[in-house]
């Protein structure tokens, strides 16, 4: 696969360069994990797909499964980065607190594994990829189908939204503006949305 710089609404460096990028949709209930790597200009997805946890009762135990599932990704495909969605803020304490524990074990298996880890906020991951940090799941999905030349979509956006948060970490690594603004710790882009309340309607299978 290779990406259309015609269509595309971000300039890709033009340096050479050799990488595998995991990027991770956290969730309790599904979560989303994808692999690429960066070769020069082209970029292939390597894995794709997502972790179900809906029929694992106790919550403990679903962590315990996450860190399995990911570990296996990374030691399958030896990623040399991770990206992760960072968690929103909001009322519901238990609902956050559940939620950032699957995004902290994702990140303690990116540890064990000696994996950097870049956290994106959901606007940013949107801005990169369709120039709309508006944007919904749907046209996430597409844009990414068409930049990156995908045959068929997967049949959960958890994939295609971690296959955003790596693609966002590869075009905010290979623009050294972006990279200052994240080392010191500058925002770009719209502000992020701190609304729970519509955070769970549109990510009804998020958190359970």
């Amino acid at each position: 696969m290779r990406i259309d710089k015609q269509h595309a609404p971000f300039k890709l460096n033009s340096m050479p360069e050799s990488k595998k990028i995991m990027g991770i949709d956290p969730g309790t209930n599904i979560m989303g994990y994808a692999v690429i790597k960066i070769t020069g200009n082209n970029i292939s997805v390597m894995s794709l797909g997502v972790i179900q946890l809906q029929k694992v009762d106790d919550h403990y135990t679903r962590l315990q499964k996450i860190y399995e599932k990911i570990s296996f990704q990374m030691e399958a495909w030896q990623p040399d980065e991770m990206a992760i969605e960072a968690p929103f803020f909001g009322k519901n304490v238990q609902a956050m607190l559940k939620l950032g524990r699957a995004q902290g074990v994702a990140i303690a298996a990116a540890m064990m594994h000696n994996i950097s880890v870049q956290e994106y906020a959901p606007r940013k991951i949107k801005q990169a990829i369709t120039g709309n940090g508006n944007a919904n799941k749907a046209q996430v999905a597409t844009m990414l189908k068409q930049q990156l030349k995908l045959d068929t979509l997967p049949k959960y956006f958890d994939a295609t939204d971690a296959l955003g948060v790596a693609l966002c970490h590869y075009l905010q690594s290979s623009n050294p503006l972006a990279r200052l603004n994240n080392k010191f710790g500058r925002k770009t882009g719209s502000k992020k949305s701190n609304n729970w309340k519509a955070f769970i309607e549109a990510n009804p299978d998020k958190v359970k």
